[in-house]
């Protein structure tokens, strides 16, 4: 079993408390947007968090209604992110949840513009993804975008221009996953199996020239980009590219600076690590509030965003019985970096 931290760090400030497990926080022009992955129940799947505290569906309450269809809703958001263009944008990995068939036409990339708050562009991921899919973030690179697919091990390369995507490692062994560790314990599901979650945490290098990637339960690699980039490099030698990188944890979710530092949650042990561009490894902050901190958010005033999200004592991953302990608290602290340009808002 492993030790969790006793004592509360005083850097940790609560900003957003929800009554359902959120997994996903951004912000855009001083703007700040929440994503719901329907694990605990149904609902709005992504929100702006008004001044005045009030959660609206965003963009609107069509695209967030609850038959799941792609034909203008979301299937099941996963992730949200601000661009470097200043965009909001959206992933729907597809399908209703892990483990669940793709939905035909569910897996997007959903662009929106804050100015007017309408769906500029949607870009459909039907031509890599798998039926065993989930598409779990993305991350850019110039007009490149780069996907994890939890679901089914790989990555997915999208053309912001063509809107054309591509399908790389598949099944490489830096993109699947083994048993996830939290608080101690492997997750299972309603089953009792042992989850499997595969690539999900992804983030560019602030020159643009890597890409680092790991499944949740831990092991990250990265790769050079411009191989990723070339649709001519064959899977054989795009997987004799790949790098080990770092032995990291189970972890349910990174952010990088502009220094090329990531910063990578640490389920066994709940805290948050550095890890360095030399590849050394530090805590940043241990506190037993921090279970299962997902996607992080590093804003333009060097703030770390977490989401204390508990998706491992959701029903789902709790072997049915959910321990969810609301409500579930989004925390924020200072940093000394902000992030890169290349792929924030």
């Amino acid at each position: 079993m492993s030790s969790l931290p006793t004592e509360e760090d005083h850097r940790l400030t609560p900003v957003f408390q929800e009554d359902r497990v959120c997994t996903g926080v951004t912000t855009v022009r001083g703007r700040v947007f929440l994503s719901y992955p329907l694990a605990d129940r149904p609902g709005v799947q992504v929100v702006e968090v008004l001044p005045d505290g009030r959660r609206v569906p965003y963009p609107d309450v069509a695209w967030n209604r609850a038959d799941q269809s792609p034909s203008g809703a979301f299937v099941h958001v996963n992730g949200l992110r601000g661009g470097p263009d200043g965009r909001l944008w959206i992933v729907d990995s597809g399908a209703p949840q892990i483990g669940s068939a793709q939905v035909p036409g569910g897996a997007r990339l959903i662009a929106v513009d804050p100015d007017d708050d309408r769906v500029e562009r949607v870009y459909h991921l039907d031509e890599a993804v798998r039926p065993g899919s989930y598409v779990d973030d993305v991350r850019f690179n110039g007009r490149v975008a780069y996907f994890s697919d939890a679901g089914a091990a790989g990555l997915i390369v999208l053309d912001l221009d063509s809107g054309r995507s591509r399908r790389v490692l598949d099944g490489h062994p830096s993109t699947a996953g083994g048993p996830v560790v939290a608080d101690g314990r492997v997750l299972r599901d309603p089953d009792g199996a042992e989850v499997r979650l595969h690539v999900d945490q992804l983030e560019v290098s602030p020159d643009g020239s890597w890409l680092y990637y790991q499944p949740a339960s831990g092991g990250m690699s990265r790769i050079a980009t411009r191989w990723l980039d070339d649709p001519s490099v064959s899977a054989d030698e795009l997987a004799r590219t790949v790098e080990r990188w770092c032995d990291t944890p189970s972890t349910g979710g990174t952010a990088i600076d502009a220094a090329g530092t990531i910063y990578l949650s640490d389920l066994e042990r709940r805290r948050v690590l550095v890890l360095a561009p030399d590849g050394s490894v530090r805590t940043l902050v241990a506190d037993p509030r921090l279970a299962w901190v997902d996607a992080m958010w590093l804003d333009a005033d060097a703030r770390l965003w977490m989401p204390a999200a508990q998706l491992h004592l959701t029903a789902g991953l709790n072997g049915g019985v959910s321990a969810v302990e609301y409500p579930v608290q989004i925390y924020r602290m200072p940093v000394e970096i902000g992030p890169p340009a290349r792929d924030h808002g």
